[in-house]
């Protein structure tokens, strides 16, 4: 079977393992099989890339991912997209998961007091304000895609911010035109921007700023998407 493929490849019986412990304790006693192809080269590489955050030789980071399915009949056509249409942004909880090696340079995190209150961060202190856990959207999308049927674009504001997810939601012969002064940037940008000197154009092409997720609806349902965008516990901003 396909989990039995799994088990023997990468040393995981993925039908057995049901819990955040469990793997846990998985990973401490049967290390994966993969670690067998890593030739000394490239763990010693591995290893003082790490050094430099703090890591010693025996500490690790365990990190998962998802994949959705989505029926084809259902896919968003982006090419239904038409003038005047409105750019919704949501609400992001903080930097989220992206730009973390230049928040780590320029905050100095290695050597910052993690757990003083700072002021420019309304008395949170920069450990609270970077851990903040990222917003997933799934559940209010999925409530959106319910309701209004012309939905015809989203982008996960990520890596390369507004310039670079933004654009990939829009066809040829549109561009998105945001209204800078709706876009609600959260205390922690204003901060990095501040302490690394980097200039507006970079920070939004770095970070998401304050929103986390834009979606593109019609004109005539923009209210309605909003209201239930707001039903579904997000903060909508009509953004342009």
């Amino acid at each position: 079977s396909a989990l039995e493929e799994i088990k023997e490849k990468y040393g995981f019986d993925a039908n057995a393992i049901v819990s955040m412990a469990e793997v846990t304790e998985y990973l401490y006693n049967k290390p994966y099989k993969g670690q067998v192809y890593i030739d000394d080269t490239l763990k010693a590489a591995i290893d003082a890339y790490y050094a430099q955050y703090g890591y010693s030789v025996d500490e690790y980071d365990l990190a998962g991912f998802s994949v959705g399915a989505v029926d084809k009949a259902k896919v968003l056509d982006k090419k239904t997209m038409r003038a005047g249409d409105v750019v919704i942004g949501l609400a992001s909880s903080g930097v989220h998961s992206n730009g973390f090696s230049l928040v780590r340079k320029v905050l100095d995190v290695e050597n910052a007091d993690l757990t003083a209150p700072v002021d420019a961060l309304g008395g949170a202190s920069l450990g609270e304000t970077l851990l903040t856990p990222t917003k997933i959207y799934v559940k209010p999308m999925l409530a959106l895609f319910d309701a209004i049927s012309s939905v015809r674009g989203i982008s996960h504001i990520t890596g390369g911010g507004f310039y670079e997810n933004i654009p990939r939601s829009i066809p040829d012969g549109l561009c998105a035109k945001i209204q800078k002064d709706a876009v609600p940037v959260l205390p922690i940008f204003k901060l990095i921007a501040a302490r690394g000197e980097i200039s507006e154009h970079d920070m939004f092409n770095t970070f998401n700023m304050g929103i986390g997720m834009t979606v593109i609806v019609a004109k005539e349902d923009a209210e309605r998407a909003c209201a239930v965008l707001a039903d579904a516990g997000e903060t909508p901003y009509v953004l342009g």
